[in-house]
């Protein structure tokens, strides 16, 4: 069945009103297939949509090391950064996969419903999916894992996506009994309170893994999974080794590899460069934007780029002084010039940020009057605040990768002109993320999401785990809520554009640059490529023999 909204948006791209691009996204959010919408749009484009290599064209066999740090992975639904989730990716699998082109398609699901008011969803689980101990999955399986990311005792940031429609006023539970509801063996139905379009995005966000209930939320050596592979060695700090678990019901293309070694060459991005250019390693997750010239210049190495609304944020906790006056939060944007900063930390590989944190690739992007440096301006407001005398404060980053350092650093000089003398605590990567949440004030790295709003909702939204600033503001949250239902880019961009004007008015960071990445292979190596949220598919992988 069709949602009716399909034929609107077939009629806003034939008006011009929504790119082909957008009208192929939200039609798959709709449960149009992919393939159906593409071909609707009159477009054959994106890496998804060139003819797939089939597995006579990708070698068969070997193993793949690749650079990539190695942190615990032992409870998924509360991971905090994508790394780890590219380890687990490899052996439990998600409802849904958002591709490079940032469109949704199922994965563990064949498909989904939306009714005509956006309020409920089935979920249809692909049929023949098999645990890799034989059992069946099922829908059951699918709601247990739903449940328990939505239980706030989890402590899982998919609470921050799926509060607006799936919990109560404070966020305390399930709205009502049956919102996720078992209909049969292969229908989960959300029974949500309120319209979210992307609620099959949300379902691919990095923690929401769908793992084994009877391993009771614990992932390790040896945990059971629906994936192309089984983990079969992993030690924090050094090495995490996957292997072809020989799935039969394995449902995509691949595998291809017997094994995969992700290897942890530590916090110093020039280990990653005698790695490669060595042999130690195959591959590497991501490079720092200063090295980008120097892999480019290596023989039988390939660069693979993306455009992302990557990110990172300086954020104070506004429940504490001095970060609970809002003219001190808007003092320390006015004090900063974006453009330069781009320039200093990455290179100006990327493009500079507007301090809201929707980014201009999003589609419901609002354009507002550029936020540019006035240095005078933010002395009077840190004067009106109590601080004419300036202030003195200490940030917590961390060393790793380079540029978020280079960018502090050079935010610390632009400060000082405005009375504001900032000191730099300087961490290394795996302290900080112990402390990125309960530190007063740190700069911390937010990766891609597809659309504008589903950021907000993780980071800002009253009461959720990964608002680390502790940012409560009523009229945002209702503000979020309503732009997460409605459809209509354009007016949907309306209610953005109030969003992104409490967020400089009144939020609670500065932001300097949207990011630009890539990561690095050697030319042996196939099916790679580069994720704008950086994950990986081990399935995907190929590695042609070394010449002897």
């Amino acid at each position: 069945m069709v949602h009716p909204y399909y034929s609107k948006l077939q009629e806003q791209l034939a008006e011009g009103r929504l790119e082909r691009r957008e009208f192929v996204r939200y039609s798959a959010l709709l449960g149009v297939s992919a393939s159906t919408a593409y071909a609707a749009a009159g477009l054959i484009s994106g890496e998804d949509f060139a003819p797939r290599a089939v597995a006579q064209d990708k070698p068969t066999g070997g193993t793949m090391r690749l650079s990539m740090r190695v942190y615990t992975v032992n409870n998924p639904h509360t991971f905090s950064w994508v790394i780890d989730s590219n380890i687990a990716r490899q052996v439990c699998g998600y409802l849904t996969r958002t591709g490079t082109d940032n469109v949704t398609r199922p994965d563990l699901l064949e498909g989904w419903e939306a009714s005509d008011d956006l309020l409920t969803w089935d979920l249809k689980i692909r049929p023949g999916i098999m645990w890799h101990s034989g059992r069946a999955f099922t829908a059951e399986d699918a709601a247990w894992n739903l449940r328990r990311v939505l239980d706030p005792e989890t402590g899982s940031s998919v609470l921050g996506l799926m509060k607006g429609y799936m919990m109560n006023d404070d966020g305390s539970m399930l709205w009502q009994d049956n919102a996720v509801e078992v209909i049969d063996d292969h229908t989960v139905r959300l029974n949500t309170r309120a319209k979210n379009i992307a609620i099959p995005e949300h379902l691919f966000h990095y923690p929401l893994l769908i793992i084994d209930p009877s391993e009771d939320g614990v992932f390790g050596v040896g945990s059971n999974g629906t994936g192309p592979f089984t983990l079969v060695e992993h030690v924090v700090s050094e090495i995490s080794i996957l292997e072809n678990a020989g799935n039969a019901t394995w449902h995509r293309e691949g595998p291809y590899l017997d094994r995969l070694e992700f290897i942890d060459l530590g916090d110093d991005p020039s280990a990653a460069i005698g790695a490669i250019a060595s042999g130690q390693v195959d591959a590497i997750d991501g490079g720092d934007v200063f090295q980008l010239d120097a892999f480019k210049a290596m023989a039988d190495i390939q660069v693979n780029t993306q455009t992302t609304a990557q990110t990172a944020v300086v954020r104070g906790q506004v429940d504490m002084a001095p970060f609970d006056d809002p003219r001190v939060r808007v003092a320390l944007r006015l004090a900063v010039d974006t453009p330069s900063i781009l320039e200093a930390a990455h290179r100006g590989v990327g493009s500079p940020a507007e301090h809201h944190h929707v980014s201009s690739i999003h589609p419901e992007y609002a354009e507002l009057a550029w936020m540019g440096r006035d240095v005078a301006a933010a002395k009077d407001l840190l004067a009106e605040a109590g601080y004419a005398d300036g202030l003195d404060l200490e940030i917590a980053c961390k060393k790793d990768p380079a540029w978020e350092l280079l960018a502090v650093q050079t935010m610390v000089e632009q400060w000082k002109e405005a009375n504001i003398n900032v000191a730099i605590n300087l961490m290394p990567s795996d302290q900080f993320w112990d402390v990125w949440d309960k530190v007063p004030f740190g700069f911390t790295s937010w990766t891609h999401r597809p659309l504008g709003f589903m950021v907000l909702g993780l980071a800002y939204r009253t009461g959720v785990p990964w608002n680390e600033s502790h940012y409560a503001n009523a009229e945002f949250d209702a503000l979020l809520t309503e732009a997460e239902g409605i459809l209509d880019t354009d007016e949907r961009r309306v209610v953005m554009a109030k969003l992104q004007t409490i967020m400089q008015e009144d939020g609670p960071i500065v932001q300097p640059v949207w990011r630009g990445v890539y990561n690095v292979q050697n030319s042996r190596v196939k099916g790679y490529g580069m994720h704008p949220t950086t994950y990986i598919f081990a399935e995907e992988l190929a590695i042609e023999a070394a010449e002897s």
